[in-house]
């Protein structure tokens, strides 16, 4: 079969992705295996490709939003048939007997592991996962569509009840890529006044067509203060002016996997009166199940760039530059 693997990290021009030919997997007890239709491309892919985030297999396939088909099954399956579609997401696996795993915070567990790191993901023709890890998707979405919901879609919406937006509340989102994009629109469809914050003018346009309350530069204060805001852009220098924005009480979750050098706070200005700053990690399989749900209730608006699968390289280096309003997918 055809993939990219992560050869060996290093800047973009230096190529970290390169294409081969593999085996196709063949399922273990308990797994699927996938004939991978659409993968969505994730900025969690270009840190790794960097070597921001430190692969955890050498020559690993990426890619953990992948949309595809069952074509065989292990011994002892029984969720899927073949020929049903399914998705494969960020979070592979958890030992479910920890402390967090008992207690419904599996996304927490010390021995999870997950799809594009640790293991194989959906830059190829195949994939394989554990099926209790896979998700069925809702119908109201089309493949290429589909492959955003499962980690852009999923870790928005975990950030979103992070933030703990209050009914009616007004949050600031800042950063406006794949997944600010539906986070916004599940957090105006449950009642809250969204402004978005971006560098980008072709997001803060995008913004504007979702019907946001106001659009400005990254940098910018807010029209109002914010009882909640998520910080979706992997930059740090953004904490304290994010905090600033924030009504007494509120809470700023920060949603990247990696994030660049926070300045030092100012307790009284950006924390003090119970201003709370929380991080968000990985997401629960509930929440994949609450979110897909929720999406398709919605009607959410997917904003997807395609690419041929022979040109991921290309994908994630437009991702890099930001050239793309909404999320890049690969097509198989």
């Amino acid at each position: 079969m055809k993939a990219w693997i992560v050869a060996e990290p290093a800047a973009l021009d230096a190529g970290p992705l390169r294409r081969v030919e593999r085996t196709i997997p063949e399922p273990e007890p308990s797994e699927i295996l996938v004939r991978v239709a659409a993968c969505g491309v994730c900025r969690t892919d270009l840190h790794l490709a960097l070597g921001e985030l430190a692969p955890r297999r050498h020559g690993v396939v990426p890619g953990h939003e992948v949309v595809g088909v069952v074509e065989a099954a292990g011994s002892g399956c029984v969720r899927f048939a073949t020929g049903d579609r399914v998705g494969i997401a960020w979070l592979r696996s958890t030992c479910g007997t920890c402390r967090w795993c008992r207690h419904g915070r599996e996304n927490l567990c010390e021995r999870s592991r997950y799809t594009g790191w640790d293991a194989d993901g959906g830059y190829a023709e195949f994939a394989v996962v554990d099926e209790s890890y896979a998700y069925a998707l809702p119908d109201a979405f089309d493949d290429e569509h589909a492959a955003p919901l499962l980690c852009a879609g999923i870790i928005g919406y975990r950030a979103l009840m992070r933030a703990e937006v209050p009914p009616g509340g007004r949050l600031g989102i800042y950063g406006f890529g794949a997944s600010a994009h539906l986070a916004a629109q599940v957090a105006m469809a449950q009642g809250a006044t969204v402004h978005v914050l971006t560098r980008s003018a072709a997001a803060r346009e995008h913004a504007r067509d979702l019907g946001v309350a106001s659009v400005g530069p990254a940098d910018a204060r807010p029209p109002e203060p914010l009882d909640s805001a998520i910080l979706f852009a992997p930059a740090g220098e953004l904490v304290p002016a994010a905090l600033r924005a924030l009504e007494r009480g509120g809470t700023l979750a920060v949603a990247g996997i990696v994030l660049s050098q926070i300045p030092a706070l100012d307790y009284d200005a950006d924390l003090f009166q119970e201003r709370q700053l929380r991080s968000v990690t990985s997401n629960t399989r509930a929440d994949g199940d609450d979110f897909l749900q929720l999406a398709a209730r919605v009607g959410l608006s997917v904003r997807t760039a395609p690419y041929p699968l022979d040109r991921a390289d290309r994908a994630l280096n437009d991702l890099a530059h930001d050239r793309l309003t909404g999320a890049a997918v690969l097509l198989v």
